[in-house]
């Protein structure tokens, strides 16, 4: 048996409940796919992105109705170390992969002020662009459960708002294509333990300010997500199921006891239905 075999084997096998299950309720639920679809599986070189590809050409041999996938990895720059270890990890994997070159990281490395948001806008839309020149209407991303919760703490926290990581997206800027995330309600604890079980190494954003970190989990400790994981960390301690009832709590909105909310740009009061009561 190949060595991708058996990494394909342990996701329907060995990780059939915790990862296979999740990423198939999470496609269902939030029907991100449809007949005829075209997808491009956006590869980053992590983790993440690494399974959810996997999952994808599980998902491929076994569903009943026609989608096409394009597996497309984007180099914003990467040192000639990183950008080999996505193509050998790709060739393990037996995932294949187009390459496309831009100069993102040349652009975003002397931006003092937000440079990640800037650097995450511009790579999302390269993707797009790519993605529409091979014919797609979607665009799979690798964010998973976790990084849902975070940023639902982070908006609270950060943003003096509350809102999520939606499970799937209409781009505005690209007309007729959408985002989908299909490890909605996959765990990251999850996606780790499949890595280390196969020995797995792969890379993390290795942008100009991390690239010399080779692990994908390995942080300095000062990005505001980070911060977000540290602390759902520790109140689990306390609660074990408190990552789920942040969850949960975006999707088990009471309008009657909130003060203020904005749909289409518009903020409506509860003082709108207050006084005509």
């Amino acid at each position: 048996m190949e060595k991708y075999e058996e990494i394909e084997r342990s996701i329907i096998k060995d990780y059939r409940k915790k990862i296979w299950h999740n990423f198939v309720k999470g496609i269902q639920e939030y029907d991100m796919i449809q007949e005829g679809d075209k997808i491009a599986v956006c590869m980053s070189g992590g983790k993440d992105s690494m399974l959810m590809a996997k999952c994808f050409q599980e998902l491929k041999r076994h569903n009943k109705f026609n989608f096409e996938l394009f597996f497309i990895c984007m180099n914003p720059g990467y040192n000639e170390e990183n950008k080999q270890k996505i193509i050998d990890n790709a060739k393990l994997l037996n995932i294949p992969i187009t390459m496309f070159e831009t100069d993102i990281f040349n652009r975003v490395v002397n931006i003092t002020d937000s440079p990640c948001y800037i650097c995450a806008r511009m790579r999302r839309g390269y993707l797009y662009e790519k993605a529409k020149e091979l014919g797609c209407n979607k665009i799979a991303l690798g964010h998973h459960f976790n990084d849902v919760i975070e940023t639902i703490l982070m908006g609270m926290f950060y943003g003096a708002q509350m809102q999520t990581m939606m499970p799937k997206v209409k781009s505005t800027s690209h007309p007729g294509m959408e985002l989908i995330r299909p490890l909605y309600l996959v765990r990251e604890e999850d996606i780790i333990s499949w890595r280390e079980k196969n020995n797995l190494q792969f890379i993390q954003c290795a942008c100009r300010f991390t690239e010399h970190y080779t692990n994908c989990d390995n942080k300095d400790g000062k990005s505001k997500r980070e911060e977000m994981k540290k602390l759902i960390k520790e109140l689990k301690k306390v609660y074990s199921n408190i990552d789920m009832n942040i969850f949960r709590s975006v999707q088990n909105v009471n309008l009657d006891t909130i003060i203020s909310y904005q749909k289409g740009g518009k903020i409506h009061s509860f003082l709108d239905e207050y006084n005509k009561k």
